[in-house]
């Protein structure tokens, strides 16, 4: 009879343990919906490491002569200024030439150049292809096979044709070069709409603070940058040699390519915040979903590309740091971002039916980290780049989108609201659930669809309703259903097409 009781209560404690585990698996679930921002943070606490990497400090003028290349198609309305602006940066006039690449446009873009060539004779120069729209890889390729032909050029910018440079930016890349480590600098990249800016900008304009002037300097103190911007990219003539002279055309990612390629071969990519950088964003949902969606297959493209090289430290001995732990969990974390959101809310509606004192106590702490998290993004935004912050402060406010907000108010202030609902009998429930806490607890998983709805009736005669519903769900679920989409598109193989986003003009130097 003992070995038979002891035997009962050996099964029965198996068998608690087993039931505990989905338990378990679920609360680890829940609380991977907060490492997006847990990363985020560690990002911007990064920054303030970057003064030990010593990258602006005894940094004497160092002025090669550069090449600026400009992939153009159809940029008529932006050419004259982005040219004029660049001629008139405080750089020596015999030491910078601008060479335009004209990818077959339709436009006026012939007749500009010719305005500027008789401007600024020798130096602008014009070079057509008649049998264009292959995408701008094939564009850049074109010009570099043209300024690489000669031996005028030790250094070569690659930017957009609607960028406006600082008068100092350019200077301030290039002094970096100094370093023979260093092959190639990025610029911070400013979205420039500024007064004339919609709703959609100003989120931009933050995502921005967070996505390149503290991301990319948290880059700089791992000692692997994830890209170099587009818009504003320095090589040294030797990097762009070292990796062959040319920029893939394989992906619809080059530059991130250009940038892993710079450091695999040995060279260091630098990111300069002090460099900056303006340039127009789409003003409306369906030219930033075109934009963004082109973005997240390249990044997709990429990940499957260098395989080999995630959370791989030992790499470092080959010469470069892309391999880093660190740097494998911020690039994945923003992959991941959709899933980590889908994941999170099954796990809590799976608790809710099952647990629902647990639920609850698991939804309060996770939106606790998530309210520290987005307060400290707020607030290291704001030191990082005041100026833009102050533009776009309200969409940050929101950024997560309102309901989210308002959940996070909630957690905040948990004293004021919580008797509130418990009385209402909205929080804990005997008997049916509670449909404000099933859709509460789902949320994040619902704000994708929602998010997605969005982009669908920008494009309908109900797009009045897409800005309500994208700050009902946030921009943020916006960018995360862009790339459910290009996983999507990816899947099934769709073609490559880089589609280009239309350009106004409305960017003028400040």
């Amino acid at each position: 009879m003992g070995r038979g009781g002891a035997r009962r209560r050996d099964g029965r404690g198996t068998e608690r343990v087993l039931n505990r585990i989905p338990h378990i698996l679920a609360t680890v679930a829940v609380f991977l919906g907060a490492v997006p921002l847990v990363v985020a943070v560690i990002q911007f606490l990064l920054v303030g490491l970057q003064r030990f990497r010593h990258l602006y400090e005894d940094r004497p003028p160092h002025m090669p002569r550069t090449a600026v290349l400009i992939p153009a198609w159809n940029e008529a309305p932006v050419l004259a200024s982005s040219v004029e602006g660049l001629l008139r940066m405080r750089y020596p006039p015999d030491r910078l030439r601008v060479v335009v690449v004209d990818d077959a446009s339709t436009d006026r873009t012939p007749e500009v150049m010719r305005e500027l060539m008789a401007r600024h004779p020798g130096r602008v120069a014009h070079l057509r292809r008649e049998d264009g729209g292959q995408g701008k890889a094939h564009t850049l390729n074109h010009g570099l096979a043209h300024v690489l032909g000669d031996d005028w050029a030790e250094a070569v910018l690659v930017m957009d044709a609607d960028v406006v440079f600082d008068r100092d930016a350019l200077l301030r890349m290039t002094r970096h070069l100094a370093d023979p480590e260093v092959g190639a600098v990025t610029a911070y990249i400013k979205e420039g709409s500024g007064k004339q800016g919609t709703y959609l900008t100003r989120y931009i304009a933050f995502e921005y603070i967070t996505a390149q002037a503290a991301a990319r300097r948290a880059q700089n103190v791992l000692g692997a940058v994830a890209c170099l911007a587009g818009g504003a990219q320095l090589h040294t003539r030797a990097s762009l040699e070292a990796i062959g002279g040319r920029i893939d055309t394989s992906t619809l990612a080059e530059d991130t390519v250009t940038t892993f390629e710079t450091q695999l071969a040995g060279r260091r990519v630098v990111f300069d915040g002090y460099a900056t950088v303006l340039a127009e964003e789409p003003g409306d949902v369906t030219g930033l979903w075109k934009q963004r969606l082109r973005w997240a297959r390249g990044n997709l493209q990429v990940t499957h590309r260098y395989r080999r090289l995630w959370f791989r430290p030992w790499k470092r001995r080959e010469g470069h740091r892309l391999g880093s732990v660190l740097f494998g969990l911020v690039w994945y974390s923003l992959l991941a971002t959709p899933v980590l959101m889908a994941v999170c809310s099954v796990a809590l509606l799976y608790l809710y039916f099952t647990d629902a004192d647990r639920s609850w106590q698991l939804f309060h702490w996770l939106w606790v980290v998530n309210l520290v998290c987005y307060l400290l993004i707020l607030l290291l935004s704001a030191a990082v780049d005041p100026g833009t912050f102050r533009r776009c402060w309200r969409e940050a406010l929101i950024y997560p989108g309102l309901v989210s907000t308002c959940v996070l108010v909630f957690t905040a202030l948990p004293g004021v609201f919580q008797p509130l609902l418990e009385r209402a009998g909205l929080l804990t429930d005997a008997g049916s659930p509670q449909p404000l806490m099933v859709a509460v607890y789902a949320w994040l998983g619902l704000s994708l669809p929602l998010a997605w709805a969005a982009k669908l009736l920008s494009g309908t005669r109900l797009r009045f309703l897409a800005p309500v519903l994208l700050t009902l769900v946030g921009y943020g679920s916006l960018l995360s259903a862009c790339l459910v989409a290009a996983w999507v598109q990816e899947r099934r193989k769709a073609e490559l097409t880089w589609d280009k986003t239309e350009k106004t003009g409305k960017v003028t130097a400040g």
